[in-house]
């Protein structure tokens, strides 16, 4: 295995609650911070929340309050909280590394991207 495995995705009612998770190789993990990016049809990949090695964590204003991320180090695993769901949060979901701060995701890798997994919110 040497891309992501992203997984918890599913079909929700908006106000509804997914737990996304996300087991990287070592060489993708290891002393990297992770993200989790996003896109939806017919629009731009963005990053959607990114934390250190260290469990410092950032999430993009539009999800703020909504949304958590964290990391089992042990494991290899990143894991998406994400709560009070929107119609607008619908997109595949991706995580990989996230050397920079960048909610436009212009400056993400451009290796080691899984196949993601679908998140939709029906209204």
């Amino acid at each position: 295995q040497v891309q992501p495995v992203e997984s918890g995705g599913g079909l929700v009612q908006a106000g509804g609650s997914l737990r996304l998770s996300c087991v990287a190789s070592g060489n993708i993990f290891r002393f990297n911070p992770m993200g989790w990016y996003r896109q939806a049809p017919g629009k731009q990949r963005e990053l959607v929340a990114r934390i250190t090695s260290g469990g410092s964590t950032n999430v993009r204003d539009s999800v703020k309050g909504r949304f958590a991320i964290s990391r089992d180090n042990a494991k290899n695993t990143v894991y998406l909280q994400m709560d009070s769901l929107k119609p607008e949060d619908t997109a595949v979901y991706y995580c990989n590394r996230a050397l920079y701060l960048d909610w436009s995701a212009t400056l993400s890798p451009s290796d080691y991207w899984g196949q993601g997994t679908q998140v939709t919110v029906s209204s």
